[in-house]
């Protein structure tokens, strides 16, 4: 199992779903509230935390399909989902790559599929009346997003993507080299992510708008920025300590400078004088009926 990510993505997890726009949760489900059962896809699913977010707050029947190319992480989705569900009283019962949640306010099947999403295929959107992805659309290529809003469009989903970093960050204290390491860190956002060429990056979210748009789409985006101060030490060095490693992948002639920043950083998390905020944003897309 890739326990490196697996440990990330419940790092980033409480950050994650305090940042998140509850008004546009609250705007998809007066959507679908007309259309019964919500049929939903969530794209790179990993862990599944962008489901267990989602799955108490649209309405009641929802029937999933979460996917993503790396099979260990999906196989932590049924255990992750059966700890979530039995903390809210939900009965839940798992066969194969299926997990039924029930309780008095939901009725629930979450099916997870290993899926290599280079590519979109129509097959995988028909049917569905939501597509739904966390901290995605800075990794994938203009061309991927537009295939993806093409194919909503075709099956008239409504879409909704959270946490897309939109290339701004501070910290405090400020250390000299800050914009330095984030316009590197940024470059690197932009490299090939294995999703369809180089990633849109800090510009994944407005790429994302205008195809939409371009498609037929409203839109409307809210920020979801994380906020870190020093109960979240782990994640701030494990955060840092990304930044760093990208900046040097990109400019390793500045290794030297992007390892004196990193010290300085890394002590004044361990002191406990550290904040960050790192800048997101969540869009909602739908079509007017």
């Amino acid at each position: 199992m890739n326990e490196s990510l697996s440990e990330w993505l419940a790092l980033r997890e409480a950050a994650d779903w305090a940042a998140r726009s509850e008004r546009l949760v609250r705007r998809v489900t007066e959507v679908l509230s007309p259309v019964g059962t919500v049929r939903g896809l969530d794209l790179c699913t990993g862990t599944g935390s962008n489901i267990r977010y989602l799955i108490e707050r649209l309405p009641r029947h929802q029937r999933w399909l979460v996917v993503d190319r790396d099979a260990a992480l999906l196989e932590e989705v049924p255990t992750r989902l059966s700890t979530w569900a039995q903390a809210r009283n939900c009965t839940v019962r798992t066969e194969r790559h299926v997990s039924h949640i029930r309780s008095a306010d939901l009725d629930c099947d979450v099916e997870t599929r290993e899926m290599n999403l280079t590519r979109l295929g129509a097959e995988l959107f028909e049917g569905r009346t939501l597509v739904t992805a966390s901290a995605l659309l800075d990794l994938v290529s203009e061309s991927w997003l537009q295939a993806l809003a093409d194919h909503c469009r075709a099956v008239g989903a409504v879409a909704l993507f959270s946490i897309t970093y939109d290339g701004r960050s501070s910290c405090d204290p400020v250390e000299p080299e800050d914009d330095m390491v984030r316009e590197l860190m940024n470059r690197h956002q932009r490299t090939d992510k294995g999703l369809g060429g180089p990633a849109a990056g800090p510009e994944g979210s407005a790429v994302a708008e205008r195809v939409f748009e371009a498609a037929g789409y409203q839109v409307e985006r809210a920020a979801s920025d994380w906020s870190l101060g020093p109960s979240e030490q782990e994640f701030q060095r494990q955060l840092i300590e990304g930044w760093a490693h990208a900046a040097s992948e990109v400019a390793p002639d500045q290794s030297k400078m992007i390892a004196d920043w990193l010290t300085r950083r890394l002590a004044q998390v361990e002191s406990g004088r550290s904040r960050i905020v790192v800048n997101h944003v969540d869009m909602m897309a739908w079509l007017s009926r």
